[in-house]
């Protein structure tokens, strides 16, 4: 009999022409089940513009009905179409705004959040980066910049600009040496203020660094940003996936769809041999994409340069795109924009169809 695996492998090869992506690393694959030689899933498909896709239905039917021990394919299809955006009184003249989470520290999130928002940056976006750890801001530090915002009228500011980001952190506002010895109450009115009273102008994409864990921070930003999807970070190991998968609930429960996992720290690349090590193990975040049914956004190697480049203000994909990491980083910020361009609020056509194989 065929299993999960299998049938996923196959749809794969099933591409998506106007996103350039299969149907399943794009999310349009839902719900599968396995039922001894019947196999049964949805197909989601999105289009910016109404396009019908109904001539993915065939295309799939036809690879899951060619593996072996497949006599019934059952596919619920829908297509989902963006609708234009409502007006908002929070970030009113940006695009998207993507949260970088993660369930718990340690896993690089800011480092993944500041290379995404240089990345998108290369891709021709115009982008600024929220700095929203209120208690260990780093932003400060990978950029280079000490500046202060400037005041607009009476209760506005504008976000420090650096390397063609805006950027805005707590780290800019007070003495790098000085902690933050806030209760849950402050932090919560430290990131409305950043939600509300930034100036950030007309731009593409603000990519949001998280706080990690899945606390009230996370819950403010969560519930009042206007968030048009999140991005897990995680590592191979499993302690870190536990978390994550808390942090990807937190979110669902929140009603923020989850763009996808990616893997950080995924295998070492050995400079004089260029032979992979996986020091943590490996393919961990990509099972639990596939567990969880949201999109594997991709594998970011160990590098040396990576840490090292972000402590000099200048993150990896600005000092050495061509690096492994470097590349992996544009790869992963070429994959969350055509994301983006294929989501949003959507109206929704439905039709069900099935074949008997």
């Amino acid at each position: 009999m065929p299993t999960s695996e299998q049938v996923l492998a196959a749809l794969k090869t099933v591409q998506d022409p106007d996103l350039g992506k299969d149907v399943v690393s794009a999310g349009f694959v839902k719900n599968l089940f396995v039922d001894g030689a019947t196999v049964r899933f949805d197909l989601v498909a999105v289009s910016p513009d109404g396009k019908d896709k109904r001539a993915l239905v065939p295309a799939c039917e036809q690879v899951v009905r060619g593996l072996d021990g497949v006599a019934s394919v059952q596919i619920a299809y829908r297509s989902e179409v963006r609708a234009p955006k409502a007006p908002r009184a929070i970030m009113p003249d940006v695009e998207h705004v993507v949260a970088v989470a993660s369930g718990k520290g340690g896993v690089g999130k800011s480092t993944v959040a500041a290379n995404l928002a240089l990345g998108l940056h290369l891709e021709g976006k115009r982008v600024g980066l929220l700095d929203a750890d209120i208690y260990g801001p780093s932003m400060p530090t990978m950029f280079a910049t000490r500046a202060r915002p400037e005041p607009v009228g009476k209760d506005r500011i504008l976000p420090v600009e650096a390397q063609g980001l805006k950027l805005m952190s707590i780290g800019f506002l007070v003495d790098p040496d000085q902690p933050m010895i806030w209760r849950g109450p402050m932090v919560h009115g430290a990131l409305s203020q950043f939600l509300e009273q930034v100036v950030w102008g007309e731009l593409d994409v603000v990519v949001v660094d998280m706080p990690p864990g899945t606390g009230d921070a996370q819950l403010t930003l969560g519930q009042k940003a206007p968030l048009s999807g999140a991005v897990i970070v995680t590592t191979p190991q499993e302690v870190a996936l536990v978390d994550a998968r808390k942090g990807l609930k937190m979110f669902e429960q929140v009603k923020v769809p989850v763009l996808g996992i990616v893997e950080n720290m995924s295998y070492f690349v050995c400079d004089g041999c260029d032979k992979q090590h996986d020091l943590f193990g490996r393919g961990g975040a990509r099972r639990a994409a596939t567990e969880l049914g949201v999109p594997f956004l991709g594998e970011i190697p160990l590098q040396s340069g990576v840490p090292q480049s972000g402590d000099e203000g200048q993150p990896i994909v600005v000092r050495d795109p061509e690096s492994p990491a470097g590349r992996a980083f544009r790869e992963l910020a070429r994959t969350v924009a055509r994301t983006l361009a294929f989501q949003g609020k959507s109206a929704t056509d439905s039709l069900s169809m099935s074949w008997q194989g």
